[in-house]
Parts: C-alpha cells; structure tokens; sequence
C-alpha cells in the first residue's frame, strides 16, 4: 500500500480561503478510495482546531531553533476517512485572522518562520524522526508555503521521494535574504539556481528545484508557466524541469457539489429535473435584492476580487449587461478598490446587481444553483474549480481560454453545438470588447431556450470527479519512487 504524506497550508472545511482548500480536502480523499494510505498534514490554526472537534496528541516534535516543541494532535478530516494531522504550535498558529493575512488584511510578518516550521515537521515525520510508527513512501507538498519540505529533506540518505504541486505560480513565498540564515539554512542555498531570487529567499523555488518531480493543476496550465507571459521570472527554471512535470487537472469532489442533493441550495434537481433550477433562480433573486424575474438572464461571479480575476473586465461589462436586461450577482473580497467600485456601482442599479462581499460557502452554492450563467473573466487560472461546479449545476460558464477553463470548458461554436459536445462560451482577449462579446453570445444563446437547454445538459453530463486524475497522482509519485530507487 503506498503510504502518502500530503502537506498543504489549508483544506476544507477545517480552514480555507480558495482551492487549494478544495484540492487539499478531496484529493487525499480520492487517494484513499484508490487503496492508499494517506495522512494529510496541516498548521494548527486556531479556527482548524476548533473545527476539527476532538483531536488526540499522538507526538511532541523537537526541531531545531523552535523554543518548545510542536504537538502533533490527531482527526479525520470531516465528511472524510482521511487521517489529519494538525501541527500545533500556538506561537506561529494560535491567533485570530486568516491563515496568510491578519485581521487588517496583511500578510502576517511571522509567515516565513510559521510556514517553515510546517515544513520542518513534515520532514520531520518523513524522515522518521518525529517519533511516529508511520513513514511515507511520497511526501506531496503544495504551493509556496510548503516549498521548504523537500529542502529540509535534501541530504537525508534515505528519504521518501517527493512531489511538489504549483497551484498558483503568482505565489511565490518572498522574503529577506536575511531569512536564510535566520530559519537555520545553510549559505550554500544562496544562489539563483537554488532559493535566490531577485535578492530574495523564494519558498516556492524550494519545491521546484529540489523536488523530485513537479506538477501543476491542468495541462494547459503545465505548458502557460513555461513562458515568460505567465512564468512569473520562474519559466527559465520550469522549461529546464519540463521533464519532471506534468499538469493533472483538478477534480471536484461530487459529494460536496451535486444538486440532486445539495442541502444548500433551495431546490434538488437533475439532468431529468432541470427544470426545477428554476426555484433556485427565483430564491437567490429573492435573498439578494434582486428583481424576481424568471426571464431576465441571472449571471453569478464567485471569485476573488483581484486583478487576476478580471473583476475589472467584469465592472467594464456590466453597462452592457444592464442595457441588456440582465441580472449579476458578485460574491467575494479583495482588493479594496473592486470592492469599493462594485458595491458603487450596485447602488446605482437596484434589483438588477447584487455584491456580497466576504466569503459565504453557502452563498456560493445558493449561487451556483441559481445562477443561469457563471463569468470567469480570469488573465491566468491555473485550473480553476468554479467552472466545474457550473458545469455540474447546468450553470452555463462563460470563461476566457486559458489555463483549466481552456481544458475544461468546450466553445458554443456552430460547429460544436452541432456536434452537440459545447458546454459553455469560451473567449480570447484581455478587453472589455472581448467580454462584451462574449456575454453578447451567451445572451443570445438564452433566448433560444431548445439550443440553451442542450447546453445545460451537456455540461452537466461531464465527469469531473477526481477518480482519473487521482490514478495520474498515483503514478506521478511511482515515478518520483523510481527516481529515488
């Protein structure tokens, strides 16, 4: 049985801020239901200990320049039969606010030392150190704030091969030079073929150069990072690592996300029911102000509220929409500029556009369920997940090609809906002509309700389950296995 040590800085529902959270909760899940031994392994944060009920201490971590020791406590993962384990270690995890950001919104001055001392742990246990009967076969780290793992592992004669996951290349982990030596890590690393970057220490460069193999989270994705556009300084690193990597799309966990039982969303439906989408429509209308009109297209965003986004193509677009007659309803936080021009702006069209600012799991549901059309606008979206919760809700996307929406989502090309295999509106171009465009298809789409309907229901036919991309995890850490063999 392949024994698996999944680390990642967050997952859902224990602590969470976008998917990663998503990622780090099913695809250990889905590894398991695959005949893996999984423990997946977490900061204890004080809101993930609260949400984790009961947990038993199973060990106390000695590490060096850490003051006391960490206590390793002991759950499952809720709604899951996987192993969790949460470093506790009140110091860097013990406090209110997010898990990056304190209450103002900042990043926390401490989040060098707080995420190398998760990584530390995680060797810890993999090298067998931390006082455990258990020890990986592959340890599979995720994004910047577990890149530090397979450094503290590097020398280690015998150690378990590794993986490491870029999940968004946008971040990168930056800090001091002075951090290098301040985390206890040798000068040697100092070098741009190593951890510098820029004048800096680059946590994320950890996992890319010294882990055994890599990947990204589609495969569209895998080849948009190797290119100075969107390699963020990193690309020259990432062709010379090409044969290492490999892009495994994302999957949803379909538990979590299915109409037919969503205890969410106002109305269970399915591809035989889709017509009862329509309570859902009318009840999001309802509880966010506005005008319940069954026939005025209903479009949902559920995003971050940053550049990235393209919350300012979005803000660019709703003029149109408004002269259209349309409905658009934001949910998300960020940047204080968007969210300051978004609720401005729905304050000037009452009953047509809603903003819910902050984050609201069941919002989003409620959204999805309800929403006839879902915009992603994104400049970059290594897989994105909300188009795949659209597709499974009969939620036409409407998404820019890059990335996983490219991947994911097929055009509504004369072509393709003749051939009956389009599931959404797929565009090219950073303007607001270009959405513009688009939203201008998608509209037109809807007043055909026969061709609208097909649609839906092939979007809604796709399986975006995690069980073929968990089998490509598994032979992503056979091949790191052999690599170390």
């Amino acid at each position: 049985m392949l024994k698996v040590l999944f680390v990642a800085s967050e997952a859902h529902p224990l602590i969470k801020t976008g998917g990663l959270g998503d990622v780090a909760a099913s695809l250990p899940a889905a590894l398991q239901a695959q005949g893996c031994d999984v423990r997946l392994l977490l900061p204890g944060y004080r809101a993930a200990l609260e949400r984790a009920g009961r947990a038993e201490s199973v060990t106390q971590i000695a590490l060096p320049q850490i003051a006391a020791d960490v206590r390793l406590l002991e759950s499952r993962l809720p709604g899951t039969g996987v192993k969790t384990w949460l470093a506790d270690y009140p110091p860097a995890y013990d406090r209110a606010g997010g898990p990056y950001l304190d209450p103002l919104g900042h990043p926390w001055a401490d989040n060098a030392e707080r995420f190398a001392l998760l990584a530390r742990v995680a060797a810890s246990i993999a090298l067998g150190e931390a006082g455990l009967s258990w020890r990986p076969d592959v340890v599979h780290a995720n994004d910047w704030q577990t890149g530090l793992t397979p450094v503290f592992m590097m020398d280690a004669p015998r150690r378990p091969a590794t993986v490491f996951t870029i999940h968004n290349l946008a971040y990168q982990g930056l800090f001091d030079r002075t951090m290098l030596a301040r985390l206890g890590l040798p000068a040697s690393l100092w070098s741009p073929h190593s951890l510098e970057f820029h004048g800096q220490v680059s946590f994320i460069k950890g996992g890319l150069v010294y882990g055994d193999m890599l990947s990204t989270v589609s495969p569209t994705y895998a080849r948009e990072i190797q290119t100075p556009e969107l390699g963020f300084g990193l690309d020259g690193l990432l062709r010379h690592r090409a044969e290492r990597m490999v892009g495994i799309l994302n999957g949803i966990d379909v538990r979590e996300w299915d109409p037919a039982c969503d205890p969410r969303i106002t109305r269970n439906y399915d591809i035989g029911r889709i017509g009862d989408k329509r309570d859902n429509k009318r009840a999001v209308q309802i509880e966010n102000g506005l005008v319940p009109d069954p026939k005025a297209p209903l479009i949902g965003m559920v995003s971050r509220l940053v550049r990235q986004k393209g919350v300012d193509l979005a803000l660019d677009a709703v003029p149109y929409l408004m002269q259209e007659r349309a409905q658009i309803i934001f949910l998300g936080s960020g940047e204080r500029d968007y969210e300051d021009a978004l609720t401005a702006l729905a304050a000037r069209h009452p009953g047509r556009m809603a903003v819910r600012l902050g984050y609201d799991e069941t919002a989003a549901h409620r959204i999805e369920s309800g929403a006839d059309m879902f915009l992603m606008p994104s400049r970059f979206e290594p897989c994105g997940l909300n188009q795949l919760y659209s597709l499974r809700y009969g939620t036409v996307p409407i998404v820019r090609r890059v990335g996983g929406l490219a991947d994911t989502v097929v055009d509504a090309s004369k072509e393709n809906l003749h051939a009956a295999v389009a599931t959404g509106i797929v565009f090219d171009g950073d303007s607001r002509e270009a959405l513009t465009a688009a939203l201008a298809r998608a509209l037109t789409l809807y007043g055909d309700p026969h061709s609208w309907r097909r649609l839906m229901v092939r979007g809604m036919q796709q399986d975006f389950s995690w069980r073929a991309s968990a089998q490509s995890y598994i032979d992503l850490y056979e091949s790191a296995r052999k690599l170390r063999s």
